[in-house]
């Protein structure tokens, strides 16, 4: 989520949340306060953290969660289609501030609750769309194993698969 440097309010209210977050967690840093300038911290500078034009002038929050979120629209009615909330797009959230310390890593995260789709923006990130992205299949005279199982590929089709999970193959 990125915070334009200048809403003062979001600002105040995610370092309060913040602040809340480690008092709650005391226990998770060894029954003692830590320095903030120690510690991880959801609430990032995008002019110093990201070279992307898209972050300048904001702060930025990754939250995460392990259940996909409830999305409504305006009019807090469900969102009928998923695929129209994506990066880029202006939308209220709800945030859970908490604190962690696993394996030597010690902070506050943000966990996503539910999402309030506002409008449209410009994606960021350069998503495309699947048909830009691949042609038709056609022939069923080659098998390439994908996360555990045969999928049916064509050798004409090899030349168009340029990367899978980061390697060139």
């Amino acid at each position: 989520m990125l915070i334009p440097k200048d809403d003062t309010e979001t600002i105040n209210a995610i370092n309060a949340a913040v602040d809340a977050a480690i008092e709650e967690g005391i226990a998770k840093f060894g029954g003692k306060k830590p320095n903030k300038g120690a510690i991880k911290l959801p609430l990032r500078d995008g002019d110093v953290e990201r070279d992307d034009d898209a972050y300048k002038g904001h702060y930025f929050v990754n939250a995460n969660s392990t259940t996909a979120p409830q999305i409504v629209d305006k009019a807090v009615e469900a969102y009928p289609d998923r695929d129209e909330v994506y990066s880029g797009c202006y939308a209220r959230v709800s945030l859970n501030f908490y604190a962690f310390n696993s394996n030597g890593n010690r902070g506050v995260a943000c966990g996503l609750g539910n999402i309030q789709k506002i409008c449209d923006g410009e994606y960021l990130g350069g998503r495309t769309s699947a048909t830009d992205d691949f042609t038709t299949v056609e022939d069923d005279d080659f098998r390439l194993r994908v996360t555990g199982r045969w999928c049916e590929i064509p050798p004409s089709a090899i030349n168009e698969i340029y990367e899978i999970r980061g390697k060139t193959i």
